[in-house]
């Protein structure tokens, strides 16, 4: 039986009961279900109310629609934000207390990544204790691309996956496929489309616990990501930018390719990257989203960010022209202004 509870955000979020499980699903398939801040928000309410519900057995998210799980956050809606600090911090600090929400959550939480995962969407599904790729899936962190960090707790999942895919993974932007998200350890299992009805179905009848069922709908595949493990754990590995981009350099026409797309981001978004994914490998989740709440509350106050987004998703000129432009000109202590405490404090988790 569904029930739908409630929808939220003006049914951006649709809240059901089907079973013993509490289903969310992301409505925007125009937007490609990017969220913005009433959507985190209306999360949030779900999964605090459902704590306290001994009805509840597991939750599970989706996005509506063939063609995305969940692009990420609307990031152009913030770069209109950019004189309005409160808007700005708002939109960042209720996503993040999300997140740290979804990694905390004492039930079983699974998210059926089928289509984009990017941005905002990792941030739905990583911290998760189940997740789920399929054909469609497609996960990316294109945030030096745009003059931003990958955030919403990225900094610390990423540097726990195996070897140095995570470092690649933040830096790059690079996109994997369903089968590369489960040797990645980005996803948990790998079912394939045509059992997700069934999926469904059996995680709504909740007789089984949530991991059993997907060991059984589980199929193995072949990652094309696995031949790429060796180039990418020896040419990341290195403690600075400037350091991976001049191995990658000297390396195979792939490196050679890598290290040219480096050099086309945000030369301070890949600085603050690579150190805050060395510091949040040694934090927990809550550590790993102070920094990163930092890091975007000061961004708002420098330019690529605006930049970023302007070349790539508004006038898609694809030609930003970032400031400072080049690693070089970056040092120590332009980066660590942001990692200084907001005006407005530190994020919290009351």
């Amino acid at each position: 039986m569904t029930d739908t509870i409630y929808t939220g955000a003006a049914t951006d979020v649709v809240i059901e009961r089907r079973g013993r499980a509490l289903w969310l699903t992301l409505n925007r398939p125009a937007a490609l279900n990017a969220l913005t801040r009433p959507m985190c928000n209306t999360i949030q309410r779900a999964l605090y109310e459902s704590m306290g519900d001994a009805t509840v057995a597991l939750t599970v998210i989706e996005g509506a629609g063939e063609r995305a799980f969940c692009a990420g956050g609307d990031v152009v809606a913030m770069h209109g934000a950019r004189a309005d600090a409160a808007t700005w911090e708002g939109f960042f600090r209720d996503e993040y207390r999300m997140n740290q929400t979804i990694a905390r959550y004492p039930d079983p939480y699974v998210a059926i990544l089928d289509g984009i995962v990017m941005g905002g969407g990792v941030g739905l599904s990583i911290h998760g204790r189940y997740r789920v790729a399929t054909e469609r899936t497609l996960f990316a962190m294109p945030e030096t691309a745009i003059g931003i960090i990958p955030d919403v707790g990225a900094t610390h999942a990423l540097p726990r996956l195996p070897g140095e895919i995570g470092t690649w993974l933040a830096l790059t932007g690079a996109r994997l496929k369903g089968p590369d998200c489960h040797y990645a350890g980005i996803a948990t299992h790998y079912v394939p489309d045509d059992r997700l009805v069934v999926l469904r179905d059996l995680l709504a009848n909740g007789d089984e616990e949530p991991g059993a069922i997907l060991d059984t709908l589980h199929a193995d595949v072949e990652a094309p990501l696995e031949t790429l493990r060796d180039a990418i754990d020896f040419h990341f590995a290195h403690d600075t930018v400037e350091a991976i981009v001049a191995s990658l350099e000297t390396g195979d026409d792939w490196a050679r390719a890598t290290a040219a797309a480096m050099l086309a981001m945000s030369p301070t978004s890949l600085k603050l990257t690579l150190r805050a994914l060395h510091m949040g490998a040694g934090e927990e989740i809550e550590g790993a989203l102070r920094i990163e709440y930092r890091i975007v509350s000061h961004l708002r106050d420098h330019h690529d960010f605006f930049e970023g987004v302007r070349a790539v998703l508004i006038d898609k000129d694809k030609s930003p022209k970032w400031a400072p432009a080049t690693l070089a000109a970056i040092d120590d202590a332009t980066l660590d202004i942001y990692f200084a405490e907001p005006a407005s404090g530190d994020l919290d988790f009351e």
